[in-house]
């Protein structure tokens, strides 16, 4: 009986550090900086690991008064892009400690 416990706390042991690591981690992938772009890099936006929009910028260019439609679309598109990136990152990241693991309902 008591060898079973000392398994159960070696386990407790592994889970915490795993959760310590899973917890640096999601605060390093919040300083991430990614990058969307669109029409070539007319307009860039940037987001953080946390999806989270932190920049937006447009050139000088990408502004014609008659195709406003055009500029919303660019926006569109970049944000898109930055947060596929982001996710991507993000699944890559914390796909790490799921690996292997086997725990239905959780994730």
């Amino acid at each position: 009986m008591m060898r079973g416990n000392g398994n159960m706390q070696n386990m407790m042991k592994q889970m915490q550090k795993m959760q310590k690591k899973m917890e640096e981690a999601q605060v390093k992938l919040g300083e991430e900086r990614i990058e969307g772009t669109a029409g070539g890099g007319i307009v860039t936006v940037v987001v953080s690991g946390h999806k989270e929009v932190l920049d937006v910028v447009i050139k000088p260019e990408a502004v014609d008064p008659d195709d406003i439609e055009m500029l919303q679309d660019l926006v569109l598109a970049a944000t898109n892009d930055a947060l596929k990136k982001a996710e991507e990152l993000s699944n890559n990241t914390m796909g790490q400690f799921t690996k292997g693991m086997n725990l239905p309902g959780m994730f």
